[in-house]
């Protein structure tokens, strides 16, 4: 009986091991866009620059110890790693910023060690349950214009001189308008935000305006825009505008 005992005490260890489920990994990204929407899926093209944030989701780790590797690349170029970072628990987690276009493979490889039991995820057998592919996420080619022309007369229809809607992966932006005589009026670095045809609060007087552009895409294209933009308000200085002279 002693013995039975002494036997069952040693099995006890591996029925501990055995009872507990195995660690499992489900990486998955979460995306912030351009417009502050949060998505789950980026595989269809988005424009930059795109917020990531990357969770292996492991669950059953219990005792085993854990270790996380994640691997960024953009596809086709394996060999030149964007992001290679690897660590304990603390890098189940990880955040990148997307700002090149193009198509990102991301990768993690995850391994839970207790005693002599080693979980690896992906496994290298296709038949394996534990395989997945790695995630996806494409970011599309720039795209920036500006009218020819703007009204800022109140009635909430092309009121502003801004980016025309479709822009897109646009990583760094200024610009800035100026009046005839050279004088810079108003300047933005938003792209989102843009002039509303007033200045010093008053809204300008009708005719031609200089808009300079400098942008840069995440496809690495330049955007040096140098272009008239007409003011069409139908204002005039005796309703309240600043004199031609001031403009």
């Amino acid at each position: 009986m002693n013995r039975f005992i002494a036997f069952f005490v040693c099995l006890c260890p591996l029925f501990v091991v055995w009872a507990q489920s195995l660690p499992t990994v489900d990486p998955q990204g979460k995306y912030i866009t351009v417009e502050g929407d949060e998505i789950d899926d980026a595989s269809a093209s988005q424009s930059a620059p795109l917020v990531a944030h990357f969770s292996a989701n492991a669950s059953n780790v219990g005792d085993y110890s854990e270790r996380y590797e994640w691997k960024i690349w953009k596809e086709g170029d394996a060999d030149n790693l964007l992001v290679h970072r690897s660590g304990g628990s603390e890098m189940s987690e990880i955040d990148y910023t997307f700002t090149e276009s193009g198509s990102f493979r991301i990768q993690l490889y995850a391994t839970f060690v207790l005693g002599n039991d080693t979980i690896n995820y992906p496994k290298q057998d296709e038949d394996a349950e534990a395989v997945y592919e790695p995630l996806l996420v494409s970011i599309s080619t720039s795209k920036l214009d500006f009218p020819n022309a703007i009204s800022p007369n109140g009635d909430d229809y092309n009121d502003k001189l801004r980016a025309k809607d479709g822009y897109q992966s646009i990583v760094s932006f200024e610009a800035a308008v100026f009046n005839r005589w050279g004088t810079k009026i108003f300047s933005w670095n938003n792209i989102e935000d843009g002039w509303d045809g007033t200045w010093h609060g008053r809204t300008v007087k009708d005719g031609a305006y200089l808009l300079v552009v400098n942008a840069r895409g995440a496809d690495g294209r330049k955007y040096n825009i140098r272009k008239t933009i007409t003011v069409i308000s139908g204002h005039n200085s005796k309703r309240g505008e600043t004199s031609g002279d001031e403009h």
